[in-house]
Order: structure tokens, then sequence, then C-alpha cells
């Protein structure tokens, strides 16, 4: 799978408020993604940082495209657990937010997934996430 066949999921398969979130397909590999979550003020929280919610919903939907990728394109799934871990705040810069497939059944998808800021190289939340895949 190429960039331009993730992005053309992404655009695709998401609800409008996903797509606004901006999301850029970076890489993709046969059990990776790395997607770009652009900064802006619009996403950011009280005090500036950008939300953790809009983190998460990006990191969610990474993993949809990194799911396809092993899969050869996309397929119906559903999101059965997401774990997020946030280690500081993001102001100004933009999110890189690295899926790696840890394990891919013939149901279950399971992932880790970092997210730095650009430039920053610090990790600033790290999630993991179970999917159930149709076949």
């Amino acid at each position: 799978m190429t960039p331009k066949e993730a992005e053309a999921i992404l655009q695709e398969y998401f609800a409008p408020w996903v797509k606004r979130l901006g999301l850029r397909v970076e890489e993709v590999g046969e059990r990776h993604a790395i997607v770009r979550l652009p900064w802006s003020g619009d996403l950011a929280r009280s005090g500036g940082g950008m939300s953790g919610q809009a983190m998460m919903a990006a990191a969610d939907t990474a993993t949809v495209v990194a799911i396809s990728a092993a899969r050869g394109g996309f397929v119906p799934m559903t999101t059965v657990q997401q774990n997020t871990t946030f280690q500081r705040p993001v102001v100004g810069q933009d999110v890189l937010i690295d899926v790696r497939i840890t394990k891919l059944g013939r149901t279950l998808a399971f992932s880790e997934i970092t997210l730095r800021a650009e430039g920053g190289g610090d990790t600033v939340a790290h999630a993991t996430t179970v999917y159930a895949v149709q076949g």
C-alpha cells in the first residue's frame, strides 16, 4: 500500500469530524504506518496544549491505516480497546504517530503506537490498541 492509497482510505471510510483533523499519511509499510496530526489551535485545550482527545482519535485512525496496510487494503474493523498514556504536552508542533502492528490474527489485531512532536524526538504519548477485524 502506498501513502496515496492510505490517504484514500482516510477520505472514504472516516466521519467528517475525523477528516477535519487533517491527518496525512507520511509512510506505510507491511505492518506499520506513520501519520501526521497537524498542529491547530482548534485542537488545543485550555492552557494551549494539544487535546488528548484529538491525539487519541488520531492514534486510533492511524491504526486503521496500519491494519489496512497489513491486510492489503481496507476491511471493516472495530476498536476493542485503546490504552493511552500521555507523557508531556505538545504546543505548536505537529504530532507524528508511529503505529506498529505487533500481532495480526484472523479476527484480532494488536498494535503499539508512539506519538512524538515533530522535531522533538521525545515521546509525548504511548498507546496500545486491540481491534476486531473482519476477514
